[in-house]
């Protein structure tokens, strides 16, 4: 039972000094997070989002619970998804399957990239939702030759992924100002320096940004916009039916003191 004990003390501890250096990483190099655009019915940026993933995401990261041929649900024929965006040695109905070996992605980014199905779910917190958290982390990637990928992220320092989307965004330098908070004198994102233009400008590439994001948001689950539209109806039938019971009562009441 001692022993029991102890070993409880251990992994409690260890989780506080994770949770402590997690939240110590986060208060010197995070930053607010940005209101993600809501398009989750926009049926033209949720395809724009699904291109962009398979284009820029899939080669390294899995969506093993999505299926090509769910992407019906947003608009695109069957030949669309064939022709555009599903791979020659995959099928219609296959899930999505990151194209690089596990093996080399361990060995090249140290960690196997993570699934990004319900990526848009798990990464919800304090600062926001976790479309909040993909859009600021899609948009506030910078140049850090100190880092083996040569760059690094605001949201997420020390990120093992690299900056894909680099050449839609261009390359861009955090400009800090130096503030006092709290007795002590600390640096301050106030903005980003275009350092090399890309191949969109800032606000394409944040609506594409958006776009994606709302993809992944959409992929997390495909079923929500229907959730939303049958529970409209399923309300307003109880309101209807509550006038009615609430009459009904009255009348089968009315002669009973």
């Amino acid at each position: 039972m001692k022993t029991i004990g102890f070993t409880k003390k251990v992994i409690l501890g260890l989780m506080m000094a994770f949770g402590l250096t997690v939240g110590a990483q986060a208060a010197v190099g995070g930053v607010a997070w940005d209101k993600a655009p809501n398009k989750i019915h926009d049926m033209a940026a949720l395809q724009n989002g699904a291109k962009l993933f398979v284009n820029y995401c899939l080669s390294c990261h899995s969506a093993a619970f999505m299926r090509y041929n769910r992407l019906q649900d947003i608009g695109l024929t069957e030949a669309q998804i064939r022709e555009n965006l599903i791979p020659t040695s995959a099928k219609i109905g296959e899930t999505m399957k990151a194209t690089i070996d596990p093996l080399q992605a361990k060995a090249w980014f140290g960690v196997n990239p993570p699934d990004l199905t319900v990526i848009a779910r798990s990464r919800a917190g304090a600062g926001g939702s976790g479309a909040d958290y993909l859009y600021t982390y899609l948009r506030t990637f910078y140049k850090d030759p100190t880092k083996p990928t040569g760059w690094n992220n605001m949201v997420f320092p020390n990120a093992a992924m690299p900056h894909v989307l680099w050449e839609l965004q261009g390359e861009r330098r955090p400009v800090y100002e130096q503030l006092s908070q709290h007795g002590a004198v600390v640096p301050v994102l106030t903005g980003w320096e275009q350092v090399k233009p890309g191949t969109m400008t800032q606000p394409q590439y944040d609506e594409a940004m958006g776009d994606l994001v709302n993809y992944l948001q959409w992929m997390a689950e495909p079923i929500q916009t229907t959730r939303v539209r049958v529970g409209v109806w399923v309300l307003l039938f109880l309101g209807v039916f509550t006038f009615f019971a609430w009459r009904l009562n009255a009348a089968y009441w009315k002669d009973i003191k």
